[in-house]
């Protein structure tokens, strides 16, 4: 971590600053790649009150003997249960119910926790719903505020920020047979509702820090746009961090680059649809000036229907080879389905544009098992990777194709995870690899384990904790599941819980939209109606 170069002014802390830990449930390269990483720890680091050390499973800053703040970033489903680990680590009881007034106040954020917080709410003594920029440092004025009070109190107290979670001050309520009827506040001083925070200002996120050592070595990443005006219907990224938001080049964008490019040569403009930013042409003409020769620039995932020669060309000037669209199927009734507003002409017209501008790669990115989806509609993917591959002789192509996966906060949050999906994947391979087409699927049996966590309530937490090693393994997951269902798991402490509900019902079976969901008490951008009303618009195609 010595070879950091920062790209903001950390504060020296005061005597008496709140000591914090911030930790990422990953390795060093990959958790120091994460822009919401770096972004929670520079604000941290910015304040004089706060003494901020980093922690990562691989190795870490030197850590106080004892903190008053710690903190996990999770933007990725199978990274949560590494949380237990890290907490047993550091000799921190595991759940936030046996922790006393000593004990570090245990927070956490991100998009995973903001769409559903539930599987890891008994870890959790606060959940931070949305947007760092102003949830964060409202989140540490208030625990400043009553830092020397009893641990009770200083929850209370906490639990009255808008967009912070405190899991144990609500309890969830079952019907006889195990159904989840409702999770409520203990009494009516704490909030029934807890709102997700949106950020609205007139800039976005960059790099705080630039490392050879990240995943992405040297790179700045610039955060172009905030969510996406597309919609797709299973998008966590859309739905969860709406309204679509984009910084003003003046103001926003170009400082940020600039900023930036005084460590590195390379850039990483990222967003879920980085083309649609309304000055997008304006950022691309001043990137193609000559003094950004030597500097190499990368984009996140495009809409197909934005490229253009222009684009390509620069981009391949900039040192790019290849570029990312989303088309999600290759048939277009799949596509009107999940809202992709995409016609296999534009797809084609993607490849042509990117291979005229000099590109000598596409990816294309797609999806099995989606809701309504039949082997046609796979046969359609095939068809579609085979007629470009015709059409554009000489551009290197690759599919990636992930099982689709229930995401909370999202239309399709009724929906399971189609074991169907598995045979598809194979298929797909069997079709496009003896063709010359670069296929990588995500793995199935992983899709599952993160459909699992996605839909769970808090009845998932005993098995978190109990699987251990256990988690990097599909099996282990099942295994200590069934153990769960048996009662054989050692329970959470506090009231008793019913046995959680059979693995097919959390992760395959289709739900009913009336179903009180483990996420009910919890806001996101969008009411529950009209999510709904976006499902069943869905379903109504032919």
């Amino acid at each position: 971590m010595n070879q950091e170069t920062l790209l903001f002014d950390p504060a020296p802390p005061d005597p008496g600053a709140l000591r914090a830990v911030l930790a990422f449930p990953s390795t060093y390269s990959v958790g120091i790649t994460s822009l919401g990483y770096q972004i929670v720890w520079a604000t941290l680091a910015q304040r004089h009150d706060v003494d901020v050390r980093r922690l990562f499973t691989d190795q870490g800053d030197p850590l106080p003997r004892r903190c008053d703040l710690f903190g996990l970033s999770l933007s990725w489903e199978l990274d949560g249960p590494v949380l237990p680990e890290l907490l047993r680590n550091q000799r921190i009881p595991i759940w936030a119910t046996e922790r006393n007034d000593d004990d570090p106040i245990v927070f956490g954020g991100g998009p995973v926790l903001t769409a559903n917080p539930e599987p890891l709410a008994p870890f959790f003594d606060a959940v931070l719903l949305g947007d760092g920029e102003l949830l964060l440092p409202a989140f540490i004025d208030a625990l400043q505020q009553c830092r020397h009070s009893p641990r009770n109190e200083r929850l209370r107290h906490l639990a009255q920020v808008p967009g912070v979670y405190v899991p144990s001050l609500y309890a969830p309520r079952y019907d006889t047979d195990g159904t989840l009827m409702a999770v409520e506040p203990i009494d009516a001083a704490i909030p029934a509702l807890v709102e997700k925070q949106t950020w609205r200002g007139n800039t976005l996120s960059h790099s705080t820090v630039v490392t050879p050592e990240a995943a992405w070595p040297d790179i700045h990443m610039v955060e172009v746009v905030r969510s996406c005006p597309e919609l797709c219907r299973f998008c966590l990224a859309s739905y969860l961090t709406l309204p679509f938001r984009t910084p003003s080049l003046d103001d926003g964008l170009i400082p940020a680059v600039e900023k930036g490019l005084t460590a590195t040569k390379r850039l990483g403009l990222l967003g879920a649809s980085v083309t649609q930013h309304p000055q997008f042409s304006e950022l691309l003409q001043w990137l193609d000036g000559d003094r950004f020769d030597g500097t190499r620039i990368s984009v996140s995932s495009v809409r197909a229907a934005t490229v253009t020669p222009e684009l390509a060309t620069i981009l391949s000037k900039r040192g790019s080879r290849s570029l990312t669209i989303a088309i999600e199927s290759g048939s277009e009734r799949m596509r009107e389905v999940v809202n992709k507003k995409l016609t296999t002409e534009a797809i084609h017209a993607a490849a042509r544009h990117a291979k005229q501008g000099g590109l000598t790669g596409l990816k294309l990115y797609g999806m099995a098992g989606l809701p309504t989806e039949t082997d046609d509609d796979i046969e359609a993917t095939a068809e579609l990777l085979l007629a470009l591959k015709r059409d554009t002789k000489g551009l290197r192509l690759t599919l990636g194709v992930s099982t689709f996966v229930p995401k909370a906060q999202t239309p399709f949050q009724w929906q399971g995870v189609r074991p169907e999906a598995e045979k598809r994947l194979k298929r797909l391979a069997k079709q496009l690899k003896p063709k010359g087409i670069e296929f990588r699927p995500e793995s199935y049996g992983w899709s599952v384990i993160q459909a699992l966590l996605s839909r769970s309530d808090r009845r998932l937490a005993p098995v978190i904790a109990a699987v251990g090693d256990g988690r990097e393994s599909m099996g282990g997951w099942k295994k200590t599941y069934r153990a769960a269902l048996n009662g054989e798991l050692e329970p959470m402490p506090g009231p008793s819980q019913p046995l959680p509900p059979p693995w097919a019902e959390v992760v395959h079976d289709p739900w009913e939209t009336q179903r009180t969901l483990p996420w009910t008490h919890l806001r996101g951008p969008l009411a529950p109606q009209k999510l709904q009303e976006h499902h069943d618009q869905a379903l109504t195609v032919g």
